[in-house]
């Protein structure tokens, strides 16, 4: 079955177009974080970000960018959250690649950030060494 991004893009569900072209398509997310918030999507449907062709990775980081940019003109937040999950533990919903540009106000209080942890520098070198056999 069609994700309910892919039926927005065949037209089947109605959006607020915010930008369109070949591969991508900005719009209006209907339960907003904060106002104007957007979401990007890639017209084909692909799960998550590691499952995207390189150039619709180009494309998609294209669009966030000027539909951000787009974001600040015209709202003048005080920043944004660029914000995209890949799986169900990390929040994924809708599993057809998308980003969220959420625009920011100072003390909105429209997104909660993460709680730094510690971690023990001796075993960093190490850990990266193991992510770096496995780049591709």
């Amino acid at each position: 079955m069609a994700s309910i991004f892919s039926r927005i893009v065949s037209g089947e569900i109605p959006a607020a177009k915010v930008y369109e072209d070949d591969l991508t398509l900005a719009f209006m997310d209907i339960a907003p974080a904060s106002r104007g918030h957007t979401l990007v999507i890639c017209k084909t449907e692909y799960p998550q970000l590691l499952d995207l062709p390189p150039d619709v990775v180009a494309a998609m980081a294209q669009t966030v960018q000027r539909v951000a940019r787009a974001l600040m003109a015209t709202l003048q937040p005080d920043g944004f959250n660029v914000l995209q999950n890949n799986g169900a533990a990390a929040g994924q919903t809708v599993f057809h690649y998308h980003v969220h540009i959420i625009p920011r106000w100072q003390d909105d209080k429209a997104l909660g950030l993460w709680q730094p942890g510690e971690s023990d520098p001796a075993t960093l070198p190490e850990l990266a060494a193991q992510i770096r056999a496995n780049l591709q």
